[in-house]
């Protein structure tokens, strides 16, 4: 029995995220002499039911806030933030949220098992305790004792006392910390399967290649902004273009490198031994000189994720933006005492 079926969740066609123009500053270290801190600095973002979206940024790019609002536990200093339609907080209390947190919310001398039966036993209704241990891959662990589990371990448990109400959003924060390889792969099969019959899922993740392997769709923030939205192939276009590299012939191998320095939409020129590598906006135009020009073993290839990464975010992490004269933060609301919520605060 659950307390929010997926299929209802989304029926109202709400997104299951929408932020609009959000802004969340804090106070200066230097206190109220100083300007405000904005951690975020005008965000919209929509993300549909059944989606499983990354937040990817450098530390203090802002998208632990922005996270932080969407579970209600702060409030924007400006702009909107909804959930299901909902106020983010009454969303939570609602059981349409659950998290996955890194640290926090584990007592250490139960065991998996009583940990699992103790949060569910706070629940008018819930998923069945066997069914949420199956799912986060718990059997083999259920008697031993909390303090006995190793940090992956622990990540899924969180895993499984968020599954507990069958939440239509799971926010995740650094998921799969201190899993090994195949338990992480086995931790995002599961997440895909429940994207697949509904539930949306929004993590933060510094794994360049969890984010590229497991994720629909990136959202890239640096700087309190959203610097780049889509798949991981959309933001390597948009950040570096297409490297496309040749074996050029010796007879002509500086004339060729210096022509396609001036080849519009070209980013760089590398000669590398006998090759060239060449990264570009088109790389069309790119192969066809260098087909052209007598190169052979012609290879065009997506930049990396890693290279997009870096390029996209460096310029606007290199500025801390702040407001000399930034609205008054609205006081977050207090936290209510339902078993949901100390669930999510940590």
């Amino acid at each position: 029995m659950t307390t929010t079926p997926l299929s209802t969740a989304g029926s109202s066609g709400a997104p299951a995220v929408e932020l609009c123009s959000l802004v969340k500053t804090f106070p200066s270290r230097r206190g109220s002499r100083g300007p405000a801190v904005r951690a975020v600095d005008g965000i919209d973002l929509r993300i549909e039911p059944g989606e499983v979206v990354a937040f990817l940024g450098p530390n203090g790019a802002g998208k632990t806030t922005t996270l932080d609002v969407v579970l209600g536990l702060t409030s924007p200093t400006s702009g909107t933030a909804e959930v299901f339609g909902r106020a983010p907080r009454e969303a939570v209390v609602s059981g349409l949220v659950s998290a996955v947190l890194q640290t926090g919310g584990l007592l250490r001398d139960l065991s998996v098992r009583e940990t699992v039966r103790m949060l569910a036993s706070t629940y008018a209704a819930h998923t069945p305790v066997d069914e949420v241990m199956e799912r986060a891959g718990l059997g083999p662990l259920a008697g031993r004792r909390v303090s006995k589990c190793s940090g992956g371990e622990q990540q899924r448990l969180r895993f499984a006392l968020a599954l507990l109400p069958d939440p239509p959003l799971l926010v995740l924060d650094e998921p799969t910390a201190g899993m090994d390889v195949t338990a992480r792969r086995d931790f995002w099969d599961a997440m895909h399967a429940d994207a697949s019959a509904g539930r949306t899922v929004v993590f933060a993740t510094h794994y360049l290649e969890e984010a590229d392997s497991f994720a629909d769709r990136i959202v890239l923030v640096a700087g309190g902004r959203v610097v780049a939205d889509g798949t991981t192939a959309e933001i390597r276009a948009r950040a570096s273009g297409r490297i496309v590299s040749a074996t050029l012939p010796q007879d002509r191998a500086g004339e060729l490198l210096a022509h396609l320095r001036t080849l519009p939409g070209v980013a760089s020129v590398e000669e590398r031994g006998a090759r060239a590598v060449v990264t570009a906006s088109d790389s069309d135009a790119v192969a066809r000189f260098l087909l052209d020009a007598g190169g052979s073993d012609l290879e065009v290839v997506a930049a990396g994720l890693e290279q997009a990464f870096m390029t996209l975010t460096d310029g606007a992490s290199r500025s801390t933006r702040t407001a000399a004269t930034a609205p008054t933060a609205t006081t977050a609301p207090t936290a209510p005492t339902t078993p949901v919520d100390k669930e999510l605060v940590r």
